[in-house]
């Protein structure tokens, strides 16, 4: 007997409290019903169930092997539609995780896009600056933006877009306490930090230049620094995303831009994924759209400062 199938016909019993009632579902005989499980229990050698002319129980080992069943046999099927889908239609429920600064306006575009696109997928968006495990927590794609060296191992990595950093500062800060006009005089200044940033580096026409930071208040959230900085509570240092969004882009005020960041190497806006041989489609569909939208997006040259 195909055991495939015995294992479908034990769980199909134990869901359904008795063998009639399994037969029934399964248009099989009652005989057969009970053959099926039968040879799932002599393979096993354990008894799966107790079962009289008037009562049928579980048995711990039963409840156990239930279990896993269940699980393995639900993975099967959603395997079986994602691989049916393959040649046909992108659909279904599409996880992902991005950085809090993705939820400006650049994005909600760029979804709205994918959307019309691809009305049968349904994009479930989390919103966070921390590294997800996307296999524990059941992700199916993560954007990160991080340095070539630090991508993360056993996943596989599409750099979407090169990242831009600048200072900057709200043009109400600016109106109290003045811009700097070197690097060093940014240490004379408050400062939004973020994580543990506590110095910057900037390339000067004589090498690098290293100056300490006086951090008044410290994000962990790069959103939640944009708005600190808009506030006009300090300078403060962001991705190119926020000079183009509708809600800051006409009060953050780039500084210093003739002397440019510098990092220990290049960052990049990278979409993160598990290798599988088979992607679903709609994860497929995703990544292609993404890697172009991210190619029609050339660095931003931020010009003049304050």
């Amino acid at each position: 007997m195909d055991t495939l199938t015995s294992i479908k016909v034990f769980r199909q019993v134990v869901e359904s409290g008795s063998f009639v009632a399994a037969a029934e579902h399964l248009e099989l005989s009652p005989a057969m019903v009970s053959r099926h499980v039968m040879q799932v229990e002599k393979r096993l050698g354990v008894r799966l169930l107790n079962r009289n002319s008037h009562t049928l129980s579980v048995t711990e080992p039963g409840r156990v092997y239930f279990e896993r069943c269940k699980t393995i046999l639900d993975d099967l099927e959603q395997t079986e539609l994602e691989l049916g889908a393959l040649g046909t239609v992108a659909r279904g429920t599409l996880r992902i995780s991005c950085p809090s600064w993705c939820a400006g306006q650049r994005m909600a575009d760029a979804l709205s896009e994918f959307r019309r696109r691809y009305p049968e997928i349904m994009v479930d968006v989390s919103f966070e600056d921390r590294r997800v495990d996307l296999v524990e927590e059941g992700y199916d794609l993560a954007m990160r933006v991080t340095f070539a060296d630090s991508l993360p191992a056993g996943l596989i990595a599409r750099p979407v877009r090169q990242m831009a950093v600048f200072i900057c500062a709200s043009r109400e800060y600016l109106r109290r306490h003045g811009a700097p006009n070197f690097p060093q005089e940014v240490a004379g200044h408050d400062f939004v930090g973020v994580a543990a940033l506590d110095s910057l580096t900037f390339a000067g026409p004589e090498g690098k230049i290293e100056v300490p930071l006086r951090v008044v208040l410290r994000y962990r959230a790069l959103a939640g620094a944009a708005n600190a900085i808009a506030a006009g509570i300090g300078l403060g240092t962001l991705p190119d995303e926020f000079f183009v969004d509708p809600v800051f882009k006409d009060e953050l005020v780039p500084l210093l831009t003739e002397y440019p960041l510098q990092w220990p190497a290049p960052l990049s806006l990278y979409l993160v994924y598990v290798s599988r041989k088979h992607l679903p489609l709609k994860i497929r569909a995703f990544i292609d759209f993404i890697l172009e939208w991210g190619a029609q997006m050339p660095v931003p040259k931020v010009i003049g400062s304050s």
